[in-house]
């Protein structure tokens, strides 16, 4: 027997593995809902006491428990933490497709993302009080006609797919 045979049925054996759809031995890990956690009365925090007040709700005051699961800080760190390492990262190996969506971008993209003036623009603010960013969109679309020799870019595709198909509609422009 070799010792990939005696690893199959040490592991079978402790119960620790379950066939896949291939007949392939896997490790199943299963992490319960955070609501299947905790114990009454234990909390995470130390609060003060809640200062009495005068109810304006009237009847759509809470009469029960709100069902928050009573786990420590260090249980909701590590249970989100093992959640967090089921992600397929990035920076944790190749990934062919859909890296757009996982912002696969340099390290100091993201710091530049993270400034005041592009951090916190959104969708439907003035134009007014964008022109900074605007003035940054333009510049880079200057720049990528002359890497290019493409006549004109566009700025505005969405996620990747988007993007995808306004490359496949610009090059069949280009040829046709």
């Amino acid at each position: 027997m070799s010792d990939w045979s005696k690893a199959v049925s040490a592991f079978k054996s402790a119960g620790e593995g379950a066939p896949t759809m291939t007949g392939n031995l896997g490790l199943q890990l299963e992490e319960p809902l955070i609501f299947e956690q905790g114990e009454d009365g234990r909390c995470g925090v130390d609060l003060p006491p809640v200062p009495k007040v005068e109810s304006k709700l009237g009847g759509l005051a809470r009469k029960g428990r709100i069902g928050l699961p009573g786990l420590s800080e260090p249980q909701v760190v590590r249970h989100y933490t093992r959640l967090s390492q089921k992600n397929y990262a990035i920076d944790a190996g190749l990934y062919p497709l859909g890296s757009c969506t996982m912002k696969h971008n340099p390290r100091l993209n993201e710091k530049m993302a993270r400034l005041p003036g592009f951090s916190d623009v959104h969708p439907l603010q003035p134009v007014s009080t964008v022109q900074g960013a605007l003035e940054l969109i333009d510049t880079l679309a200057h720049w990528l006609k002359a890497l290019t020799g493409m006549p004109a870019v566009a700025m505005s595709p969405a996620a990747g797919a988007h993007g995808e198909l306004c490359g496949m509609m610009a090059i069949r422009a280009a040829i046709e």
